[in-house]
Parts: C-alpha cells; sequence; structure tokens
C-alpha cells in the first residue's frame, strides 16, 4: 500500500469525523493514526470502537408486537389461534403481547453490517477479533436482506441518538460498497464509489467551516431567482452546497464543492475544458445572489472546488465575470489532514481577510 493511499484513507476519516458531529477525532485517537491497508479496515475500526461504546451503554430495546402459543395467559388472548388450539386439543392460549426487545431494526442494521464485514477477506483479523466479541451480545438479533433497509424510516429519539453516527456509517457501507454477485452472495468493492464520495465531500467541507469558522455563518442555502415579474413556475431550485458569509452580511462566497474523477472534460482537438455545466451553474448562482443582495455595499464570489485527482493538469484560475470573482480550484486530500485544514483555511481568509480567523 502507498503513503498516499494510507493518508488518503485516513483522511476519510477526519472527513467523516466533521460530516458526523459526534464522531470526532479526539475521541477516538487511536482510528485517526492507525495507517488502514484498506478502506474496508477503517470502516470496522469505527463500528468495533462504536460499537464496544455503545455496549457500555447497553443496546437500544423497543417494545416488539409478539404472537405465541402459551400455557398461561400473557397480554391478550388471540381468539382464532386459541380456537385452534383447542380443536387440536392442544392445552396452550394464543397469545399477543408486547415485548421489550433488543431484536429491533437498529441492533439488526448493525449486526447485518458486521456480518458482511466479518466475511470479508480483506478486512485485517484484529478489527474481526473485536467485531466476533461483540456480536456475542448481539446472539438475539436478527440479520436482515440489506437491500430490505428502510433507511428513509429510521428515527432518532432520545433515547437512541447514540446510534445515528453508527447506522450512518453502516448506511455508508451498505449502500456505498455493497455489490451483490451472479449467485446472491454479497461482496464489498474495492472503494467509495464517486456518488458516496461526492455527498461526503461536500458535507464534510461544510462541517469545517460551520466548526473551524464560527465568525462566518456556513450554510447550504437556497437562492432566490432574480425575476422580474415575480413568476418562478417551473424553475428548479437554486440549492447551494456551502455558502458563507461575514457577520455583517456583506460578503459571500458560493462554493460548489465537485468529486470527479477527471476533474478537467475533453474539448475539441483533445483540450481539456472546465466542465461547462458546473461553470454555468456557479455563475448562476452568483449573479441571482448578487441581484438579491440590493444595492448596498457588498461581495458575492463564487468558487468551483474539485478534490483533486492524480492528472497532470489541474484548474487553479480566478476569472471576473461581470463585476464577480469566479475562483476553479482543486482541494488535495492526498496530504495531511492539517494541509487539507491549511488549504480551507487559505481560502475563507482569501476572501473574509481579517473577518476569517482561527
Amino acid at each position: 500500500m502507498s503513503k498516499e493511499q494510507s493518508i488518503f484513507i485516513k483522511n476519510i476519516y477526519y472527513m467523516l469525523s466533521y460530516a458526523f458531529t459526534t464522531l470526532r477525532p479526539t475521541d477516538q485517537d487511536k482510528i485517526a493514526t492507525e495507517p488502514f491497508e484498506n478502506i474496508h479496515d477503517l470502516f470496522a475500526a469505527i463500528l468495533a470502537k462504536g460499537i464496544g461504546r455503545q455496549l457500555k451503554q447497553g443496546l437500544y430495546r423497543e417494545y416488539i408486537n409478539r404472537k405465541e402459543d402459551l400455557p398461561y395467559l400473557r397480554g391478550k388472548i388471540d381468539l382464532p389461534g386459541t380456537i385452534q388450539n383447542k380443536i387440536s386439543r392442544k392445552q396452550r392460549l394464543t397469545c399477543e403481547f408486547d415485548e421489550l426487545s433488543e431484536n429491533n431494526l437498529l441492533n439488526q442494521v448493525l449486526k447485518t453490517t458486521v456480518m458482511i464485514l466479518l466475511r470479508h477477506a480483506e478486512v485485517a483479523v484484529e478489527y474481526k477479533n473485536d467485531l466476533k466479541k461483540e456480536m456475542l451480545f448481539f446472539s438475539r438479533v436478527d440479520e436482515i436482506e440489506p437491500s430490505t433497509i428502510p433507511w428513509s424510516a429510521i428515527y432518532f429519539r432520545r433515547n437512541n441518538q447514540s446510534y445515528r453516527v453508527l447506522l450512518s456509517i453502516c448506511q455508508l457501507v451498505l449502500e456505498g460498497l455493497l455489490l451483490t454477485t451472479d449467485d446472491g452472495e454479497y461482496k464489498l468493492a474495492s472503494f467509495v464509489d464517486d456518488q458516496r464520495m461526492s455527498r461526503l465531500y461536500e458535507k464534510f467541507i461544510l462541517a469545517y467551516y460551520t466548526r473551524e469558522h464560527p465568525e462566518l455563518k456556513a450554510r447550504a442555502a437556497q437562492i432566490p431567482w432574480a425575476l422580474d415579474d415575480g413568476v418562478g413556475t417551473f424553475l428548479p431550485v437554486m440549492q447551494s452546497d456551502i455558502m458563507l458569509e461575514s457577520m455583517s452580511g456583506e460578503t459571500v462566497l458560493i462554493i460548489d464543492a465537485k468529486y470527479y474523477t477527471h476533474t478537467l472534460a475533453a474539448g475539441r482537438f483533445d483540450a481539456r475544458t472546465l466542465h461547462s455545466a458546473n461553470l454555468y451553474q456557479i455563475f448562476t448562482y452568483v449573479k441571482n445572489k448578487d441581484k438579491a443582495m440590493g444595492e448596498g455595499a457588498h461581495s458575492v464570489s463564487g468558487m468551483l472546488l474539485y478534490a483533486r485527482t492524480d492528472e497532470e493538469l489541474q484548474p487553479d484560475n480566478i476569472y471576473q465575470m461581470s463585476g464577480n470573482k469566479i475562483s476553479v480550484r482543486t482541494l488535495d486530500l492526498n496530504r495531511e489532514f492539517a494541509e487539507i485544514a491549511k488549504q480551507l483555511d487559505d481560502i475563507a481568509a482569501e476572501h473574509f481577510g481579517n473577518d476569517a480567523g482561527r
């Protein structure tokens, strides 16, 4: 494994730490400093630590409705079942009752994810051993079919908030790394796909500025269309990835975070150009936001912030477009995290000056 790959895998952990605010690097220094061989080891280590911490608090339990034939009354009698027992000369009552159980969806998702990691050949033995020990406490929890998990129906309450990060990691593993083979068995892909990494990259940048630059207002804000007559029927919503704003409200930077395998698109005669749709989009965001801020003194800039690839050509340009600055930059994720943080801090300092101090 190359040093660059090890650094990148470690940085995925840091990105997760910012994206999921309860998973902080300071909580798990051992994970943050380990040289992981592959992405599967990283997720196995995070789950092993997180599940171990959850076991100390106790597994989440909820009331599950059950129906069972019993020699005594429990809950309420199910008449059809009890009558059938009488016909069959069984001295049993069919009872319906609620039972407080750990065999619920949250724990089922955890167990299913862990069992897939345990069956994966590339997960290191040390992480498998930790997970195997923890699974002893899940003996009454069922595995479920990953494709049937109703992610959108999972809700977190005060008594199960500690599962939020664990379930987010499980979803990243099961949706982002899961492939189906012809024989119906599951296996894990070798890496996170671009779509999932793109979402994580975007969420990380917003979370970084929110946490590390409280002197700025960081949000993923919608931008209104500058309409002459106010009629916007069928117009799409302009949803920014990251909008940074000074506390005075006079300076705004709109960032569009882009994670692509290829930063530049192929143009005519093998020329390399920026992705036209990206440039049109950020320009539209900036001009409409500029118009919405009115006639007073203000500044609105835009930036396309690409994750740096290993391609020879990398964009690093500033364009002045109709009175607004549009920048195109790359963020190198194959550096030590302190250097990544500096790249992001420098962007804030460049656009907000003394207002962006850490």
